[in-house]
């Protein structure tokens, strides 16, 4: 037989948001960031109320008294199921979701969502601008929240009126704001390529290559598959599991030809759902060439596997993701193009004293000479596309990238000016 109980309800904390609850009568009451004293007074407040009214809630708190933690925590859980990829696990929208979520919460959180306008929603974008945010990235941000209030119109937690005054709410203009502008994602160079690939393994440079061939995104050469590949016609195809516009219906076809055949062959695996690029096999791999290379007996010294951690804070996964595809990049570009002496770590200092010696000027410089000297896997794809543009048409490109319009092959390919000098020169 189960214990009965007269316990009050508890003062808990929402991870997702970092919000203090409370559920009374099914219902869960956000009250603030949690630990503070004014949550708990509202905890006690609540917890009041309840009490006094035989252990149940006052029928003045209806639905529209939700608060704007509450609604986005229900928004959370919803997206956390909705924002996923086909294996299971989260879609990189979830991140950005977030991020939007937490200077919400902080300051708006125990206001009631029926009274958050668009003043309320632009006091926010300024408060996203003083982080540092970039324009387009602030009306990203702030489109995220008009989106959070649409779900919740469709759920009947707020009027339908207070989504109509947010999307009131224009976005901001270049030049006419104080967030800054970021610059358009450009081609990395052949020279800049070919310096770095020496210093990456040979999975993370047959990734590159493969992706400069291509033109496929980061993420859909992170996913490739022996089985996703059909070898059967002289171009091979190509057909990633998943894909950015798959959710709209769309389909994906990347088409492989003889020089990326002959990169990609090694990779092929026997097992047709093991993924072609391993961070594990490329541990494994060099491993076994510094072993190879030593000179070290090995009567001295430790044995082959002898000082492995029993339990690594870290261990290399089954397959790459962007990021960790984008740090391997990095690392070949570090290792391709060493910072300035005065910049760079020495030999003989740890990370932490490396950053203790530099001068906030030098961290500067340091930051400068990353942004010259690095590229991203992204712009790879904009590589292959103005390669395709030059040679065969932006038509062309359109269908190798994948794009439904012209428009956005357009913001990757770079329109051949050599082409329009020759015209000029010709007219005169």
């Amino acid at each position: 037989m189960p214990r009965l109980t007269s316990q009050n309800p508890k003062y808990s904390k929402h991870r997702a948001s970092g919000q203090a609850v409370v559920t009374l009568d099914g219902r869960d009451f956000y009250l603030g960031p949690h630990g503070t004293k004014a949550s708990h007074a509202e905890f006690d407040r609540l917890i009041g109320e309840w009490l006094a009214n035989g252990r149940r809630l006052p029928a003045s708190r209806g639905a529209s008294d939700f608060a704007i933690a509450e609604v986005s925590a229900r928004f959370w859980t919803h997206a956390q199921a909705w924002y996923r990829q086909s294996d299971g696990t989260p879609s990189s929208e979830l991140c950005t979701f977030k991020a939007a979520l937490k200077p919400l919460n902080r300051l708006y959180g125990r206001t009631p969502a029926k009274d958050f306008g668009p003043l309320a929603l632009e006091a926010l974008r300024v408060v996203m601008i003083g982080q540092g945010w970039s324009r387009r990235h602030v009306n990203a941000q702030v489109g995220r929240i008009k989106h959070l209030f649409k779900w919740a119109v469709s759920k009947e937690l707020v009027p339908v009126a207070v989504y109509q005054a947010l999307a009131t709410v224009s976005g901001l203009r270049a030049g006419r704001c104080d967030a800054r502008e970021t610059e358009p994602v450009k081609p990395v160079s052949e020279p800049m390529v070919d310096a770095t690939l020496p210093h990456v393994s040979p999975a993370v440079a047959a990734m590159i290559r493969l992706q400069l061939i291509t033109g496929a995104r980061p993420g859909e050469i992170c996913i490739l598959r022996t089985g996703d590949v059909d070898r059967s016609d002289d171009v091979w195809v190509y057909t990633p599991r998943e894909h950015k516009t798959a959710h709209h219906g769309h389909t994906r076809s990347i088409f492989i030809g003889a020089r990326g055949q002959e990169t990609l062959r090694p990779f092929l695996k026997m097992n047709a759902e093991a993924f072609c690029f391993s961070p594990a096999e490329a541990e494994t791999d060099r491993l076994a060439k510094l072993h190879a290379s030593r000179t070290t007996p090995l009567s001295c010294g430790n044995r082959p596997g002898t000082n492995r951690r029993a339990k690594p804070k870290r261990v290399p996964g089954e397959r790459y993701n962007v990021a960790a595809y984008r740090r391997a990049i990095e690392r070949g570009c570090d290792a391709a193009f060493p910072a300035p002496d005065p910049l760079e770590q020495r030999d003989d200092e740890t990370a932490a004293q490396w950053k203790a010696r530099l001068t906030p000027e030098q961290k500067k410089n340091l930051l400068a000479w990353r942004h010259a000297h690095r590229w991203h896997p992204h712009r790879l794809r904009h590589s292959a596309a103005t390669n395709i543009r030059r040679q065969f048409g932006i038509e062309a490109a359109q269908h190798t990238l994948g794009h439904a319009t012209l428009r956005m092959t357009e913001l990757y390919a770079e329109k051949n000016a050599a082409a329009a000098k020759r015209i000029a020169a010709a007219i005169g």
